[in-house]
């Protein structure tokens, strides 16, 4: 997804560089022998088809005719370490950080021959794809968001063992932080494969994905790997806990495919699990797979499964288990028809009884509240459609549901959702109409027929001059920090800014003016980015079981609580 430039694989500076009317000699002692390029093609799907393609700009730029301008020595090193590159004082490499402000996570696991045989499968990509011509908004939202006097002081809980080498980055790909009903215990997963159980702020391995299932990858990175968790709100009772991880391609046969001329790059594997003590520190018990879903890149899948947690015996929603899943980069890689239809799952929030059968696969069930139910021609499971990447979905204390959605190549959004509702992508952005088929980071004004696509559009956004990529979070409900009392926090993934929107001004059909606000940490101000001593923060949110909020820095595995605030 476009939204991670920033911290997508270290290929995503290369076209940058090729555009540039000065730049290394290119080096024509690139391997044409077919094991090379097929050897190369494995190798980059699984590490950088996440980040790159050769139609156009994903979350780096579209990589064809790239061997024509940059020297192989150039690419070899860039590769293998983008830092040292730019630690090297290389004229061009330093250009781009001072552009990008952030340097490339580095892929010197790889042997020389892998990449090699990754600059030859990219090298039989050499001819450049004809632009699209036309011409977009220059600055969608030319408004600013303003820097508020809200301050929050934050105070360290924990960190989670590093999952790599210490010296590499993010030390531990923490993602979420929820709660276990009844007990209120504090769970914390790694997409490395690890879910934390808290005890006394210290974090303890309550289950290794890895060892669960032999299939399961944390590659090419980016949001892959063990995705997300929820626990069944009568968990103390019947021990059921819910996960998504990502898994090899052709695995299993998947529930949700497509033709075989699309490519798949991985799975989303959705699966029950049954404790046998739910009061145990580990887990030990039985898994069901629920469904499994083909990707055809590795970006934005299914990263959110949660359960509504105002929800109470007796209420329609009481059970049921809601999914997030993006649309697998299918937009990006030229195949937007998986999108933005109701006959598919991709780019949709799903609703899903998981004690039920009557789904296609008899696995879990199709509840009869759901919007398409009894729609012969929509998936019963949907219950919103035209996402990017739904990556957070929340509720408000009045019931509001909220999801915050990455987008793609200019606008970040929060989204007021109601059952039925079409948001848009890949045929909108934000309140921007965009072209699916032509270049998606142009963006154009809403057609003068728009009031005939029934589309809802965000009630808060902003565009790429503010950040990259939205952070989704939470309404503060708890009671220790009163001043955070009707506001929405939030933030931006990569850098780690912080913003906010008023519940009292979210409202369909209007948009809440987005606040800037900042931390203190021992009585002084500070940014994210300094506190974790990384410009690449990856930043998170978590709320326990009494609506305190809690941040997560992916850069250096470690939690903190929000503990008081000024205006």
């Amino acid at each position: 997804m476009k939204k991670y430039l920033l911290f997508g694989s270290s290929l995503f500076w290369l076209l940058y560089l090729s555009s540039c009317n000065q730049g290394p000699e290119k080096n024509n002692a690139i391997s044409t022998d077919t094991v090379a390029t097929t050897k190369g093609a494995i190798l980059f799907n699984q590490y950088c088809s996440s980040c790159h393609g050769f139609r156009e700009k994903e979350i780096g730029p579209q990589l064809s005719g790239i061997t024509k301008t940059i020297s192989v020595e150039w690419l070899q090193n860039f590769i293998r370490n983008a830092q040292n590159v730019i630690q090297s004082k290389d004229k061009y490499a330093d250009s781009l950080l001072q552009q990008y402000k952030t340097p490339m996570p580095s892929f010197d696991f790889l042997k020389d021959d892998d990449i090699n045989n990754i600059i030859a499968f990219i090298n039989t990509h050499n001819e450049r794809k004809i632009e699209d011509t036309t011409t977009g908004l220059s600055d969608p939202i030319p408004q600013k968001i303003s820097l508020s006097t809200f301050v929050a002081s934050i105070q360290l809980v924990t960190t989670i063992p590093a999952s790599i080498d210490s010296k590499k980055t993010p030390a531990a790909r923490i993602t979420k932080l929820d709660y276990q009903p009844n007990t209120n215990t504090l769970f914390v997963v790694d997409l490395r494969g690890k879910l934390y159980m808290l005890n006394n702020n210290k974090a303890t391995v309550y289950m290794d994905m890895q060892k669960q299932q032999p299939n399961f990858i944390n590659e090419p990175g980016l949001a892959t790997g063990f995705g997300s968790f929820a626990f069944h709100p009568q968990f103390a009772k019947n021990g059921l806990f819910y996960t998504t991880h990502t898994e090899k391609p052709n695995s299993a046969k998947a529930d949700f495919g497509y033709v075989d001329s699309i490519p798949v790059t991985l799975q989303w594997v959705l699966t029950e699990w049954k404790a046998n003590d739910p009061k145990a520190n580990i887990f030990k018990g039985t898994s069901r797979e629920l469904l499994r879903v083909n990707m055809v890149s590795g970006i934005h899948g299914a990263q959110e499964i949660t359960f509504n947690q105002n929800a109470k015996p007796g209420d329609e929603d009481y059970g049921l288990l809601y999914v997030g899943i993006g649309d697998g980069g299918c937009t990006e890689n030229g195949y937007a028809f998986l999108a933005h239809n109701k006959q598919k799952v991709w780019g949709t929030v799903l609703r899903i009884d998981p004690s039920g059968n009557n789904s296609a696969n008899k696995k879990y069930g199709i509840p009869s509240t759901n919007p398409f139910a009894k729609d012969k021609n929509a998936l019963g499971e949907i219950y919103a459609y035209g996402f990017r990447n739904p990556h957070r979905i929340t509720w408000s204390k009045n019931g509001e549901m909220l999801v915050c959605n990455i987008g793609h190549g200019n606008i970040e959004s929060i989204d007021l959702i109601k059952k039925g509702n079409d948001y848009g992508w890949p045929i909108r952005e934000g309140n921007f109409s965009l072209n699916p088929y032509g270049d998606l980071n142009k963006l154009h004004p809403l057609p003068p027929n728009d009031s005939s696509y029934p589309i809802t559009y965000p009630i808060a956004e902003y565009d790429h001059d503010e950040g990259k990529a939205i952070c989704g979070g939470y309404e503060y409900t708890g009671n220790t920090v009163p001043q955070l009392k009707g506001k929405f926090l939030f933030g931006e993934i990569p850098t780690g800014r912080l913003v906010y929107i008023d519940m009292k001004d979210i409202q369909q059909g209007k948009e809440a003016p987005i606040k800037e606000w900042q931390i203190s940490i021992n009585s002084s101000i500070k940014k994210l980015a300094s506190v974790c001593g990384n410009n690449r923060v990856d930043l998170r949110f978590g709320k326990d079981a009494n609506g305190e909020l809690y941040m997560l820095t992916k850069a250096d595995g470690k939690i903190y609580k929000i503990v008081g605030a000024k205006n």
